[in-house]
């Protein structure tokens, strides 16, 4: 079993007006609400993979019933805690060239719903799969995702994180099974300069593998992916030529894919391809992609693999 868990979803609405301006009724062209949370879109892709997943978190209000139904009607399993307060909304508005972003801080989420969620990962053994992603909503301390990371080993799941707090070096004490960083946050958490060559990356990798991460795979944007395995091998992808409209689901496609494949039985090397032609394609349109480009994506990409 494959579960997800985003603590902090939110609906997403995204408008277009003519013009936008202070102290004015503005009236939108076009809008559209989108189920969001970085965890929820790895549910998407997978699902889209037509990979069985289950989602989990914290659920409230309308929002969080529009956000459910949402992954029941693309018939992901759901089994979030139910929560008090509404699951936030962020509202991103474009007009002409410019875009303005509003992001919630998101419902308070009492210490009840918080051992709640623990529990539910309990019943998690050896032949599943957890994957945590995203920011943590209002009182829900990082010591959590230690809690998780600690369980993990415990219980024997694998598990995959996909964050981007300092609280990561603590959580690979318990051996995450693959963690999945850009190259900045790989900088910030060992505290070092900004990481330019690949070389460095790949350095900044195997720190974190000496820490504890089982395997990391490094998200490049438009210089590709980079993957540092258990067993010291290090495999290295370009990235597809074209258009960026759509950053902020790249990130998620390309974990889930690499998960996905991983989980079809592909190769490392071609789970590795394949998540980087659905982590392009989603850059390269304004929603998630439909995967239905990712055969002419591949054969643009190319592969280099090496060892320590």
């Amino acid at each position: 079993m494959i579960v997800t868990c985003t603590m902090n979803p939110a609906i997403d609405l995204f408008c277009q007006f003519d013009s936008f301006e202070p102290d004015e009724v503005n009236r939108s062209y076009y809008e559209e609400y989108q189920a969001n949370g970085k965890g929820v879109n790895v549910s998407f892709v997978l699902r889209k993979m037509q990979i069985a997943n289950t989602a989990t978190g914290f659920l409230g209000g309308f929002t969080g019933d529009f956000i459910e139904e949402t992954l029941q009607n693309k018939e992901i399993a759901t089994d979030f805690i139910s929560i008090d307060g509404i699951t936030r909304i962020n509202t991103f508005i474009r007009s002409h060239k410019k875009e303005y972003k509003a992001v919630n801080q998101g419902p308070m989420i009492s210490e009840q719903s918080q051992h709640q969620l623990l529990e539910k990962l309990t019943i998690l053994g050896t032949k599943d799969m957890l994957i945590v992603s995203g920011s943590l909503p209002q009182g829900v301390p990082e010591k959590l995702l230690v809690e998780i990371a600690e369980l993990s080993l415990r219980k024997g799941f694998k598990l995959v994180m996909d964050i981007s707090s300092d609280i990561m070096l603590e959580c690979l004490t318990y051996q995450p099974y693959l963690i999945k960083p850009n190259d900045e946050e790989l900088a910030t958490w060992l505290k070092t300069p900004a990481l330019v060559s690949t070389a460095a990356i790949i350095g900044a990798a195997n720190e974190l593998r000496k820490k504890g991460a089982r395997n990391v795979l490094v998200s490049r944007g438009e210089k590709g992916t980079l993957l540092v395995t258990a067993q010291g091998d290090i495999y290295q992808t370009t990235a597809p030529q074209g258009k960026v409209v759509n950053t902020a689901c790249a990130g998620d496609t390309l974990l889930a894919a690499f998960i996905g494949s991983l989980e079809k039985g592909e190769s490392i090397a071609e789970a590795l391809i394949y998540a980087t032609a659905a982590g392009s394609s989603t850059a390269f349109q304004p929603g998630i992609s439909d995967l239905t480009d990712i055969e002419k994506l591949r054969q643009t990409i190319e592969l280099k693999i090496g060892r320590n």
